[in-house]
């Protein structure tokens, strides 16, 4: 009966009523302390601010680089393969249907594991062991562009 839903007990709080008198607990100074930057409306120190100290970001050196023209591939081992029974080729539409892969990424075939069953991967990489691994099941590779 949807009008007699409630949250659990203990899942909920009353609102902090501040500046409501001496006797609520948050009179005064409205639970901010006395004076100093955290008291000032708009006031606060912003995230890994030190004091004036020089932040620890700034103190580490820097290292490395990121290629922003890195493709990202979702990477899928033979040992995953084998646990299709019922069908003959593998792409990555049905990849991405049972979760293995990402949609809309390049899917990369490596190596670890064993296949049983002769199956047609069309896919965009594979590893040059997984290859064999295919067609010694009997199976064969169709690379897709992009």
């Amino acid at each position: 009966m949807l009008h007699r839903l409630k949250p659990a007990a203990g899942a909920t709080r009353k609102r902090r009523r501040v500046g409501r008198g001496q006797g609520s607990g948050y009179g005064g100074t409205c639970g901010r302390g006395h004076n100093g930057q955290g008291s000032r409306s708009g006031g606060g120190v912003k995230a890994g601010f030190e004091g004036g100290q020089m932040p620890l970001q700034r103190r580490l050196p820097k290292r490395g680089f990121t290629n922003i023209f890195r493709t990202a591939y979702s990477v899928v081992n033979i040992k995953d393969l084998s646990r299709f029974t019922d069908v003959d080729v593998v792409d990555p539409d049905l990849l991405v249907k049972v979760r293995l892969a990402r949609k809309g990424r390049p899917v990369k075939v490596l190596g670890m594991g064993e296949l049983e069953k002769p199956l047609t991967l069309r896919i965009h990489k594979i590893s040059s062991s997984a290859a064999k691994k295919v067609e010694k099941a009997g199976g064969k590779v169709e690379l897709l562009e992009g």
